[in-house]
């Protein structure tokens, strides 16, 4: 039986490197959609409805291949912290971790010959306490420029990350457990060194 191709709905460099981590083979095609939370909606279905509509808007564009699609924010006391505009927004959203716990969501979405299946994982993660000087220097090295609550867990962020209680893969913006999960609910089995079959 023809192995699915895989689409990857997302430009983020470090889903596509966990993807090769796992020796599943894709293609990158990002979804552009309004990524605007909806009056009243509460920040797990946020994610969930965002990753559902990438991954549908990228379907439509490849029929056949099995798409994968994610969305991944941080909340903090119920605030939610998307990626910062400005130097300053991160500088302020650096300051308001430090030294505290915050979650985590990740919303994935997997869609292929017609049906959509998606999850949410809920990640707490604790900052250790930064310095103002420390802030800033993280700032200058721009790793926090593109993410999410301004950090990046896989690089000079680990410095400044004390505990996660939940999945390390899903903080980096994939679950990789919770992709072999989905893609089984769809009938594409996983085998360890990449190959995939279509049961």
């Amino acid at each position: 039986m023809n192995e699915p191709r895989f689409v990857l709905a997302s430009a983020s460099p470090r889903r596509r490197e966990l993807l090769d981590l796992i020796g599943i083979q894709h293609t990158v095609d990002p979804a552009d959609i309004d990524e605007s939370m909806h009056g009243g909606e509460r920040p797990a279905a946020h994610v969930e409805r965002l990753a559902r509509q990438k991954a549908s808007k990228i379907a439509a564009r490849h029929p056949g291949a099995l798409v994968i699609a994610a969305d991944t924010i941080v909340v903090l006391d119920g605030r939610v912290m998307g990626k910062p505009r400005t130097e300053d927004d991160a500088c302020r959203m650096l300051s308001d971790l430090s030294g505290a716990t915050h979650t985590v969501l990740t919303g994935m979405a997997c869609s292929f010959n017609g049906e959509l299946e998606s999850s949410v994982d809920d990640v707490s993660v604790t900052f250790r306490s930064l310095s103002s000087d420390e802030i800033r220097e993280y700032i200058a090295t721009g790793e926090p420029m593109d993410k999410a609550g301004s950090y990046g867990i896989q690089g000079y962020g680990a410095t400044i990350v004390r505990r996660i209680d939940g999945d390390y893969f899903a903080v980096m913006g994939l679950s990789l457990v919770r992709l072999v999960e989905l893609m089984q609910k769809l009938r594409v089995r996983y085998h360890f060194g990449g190959a995939t079959r279509h049961t």
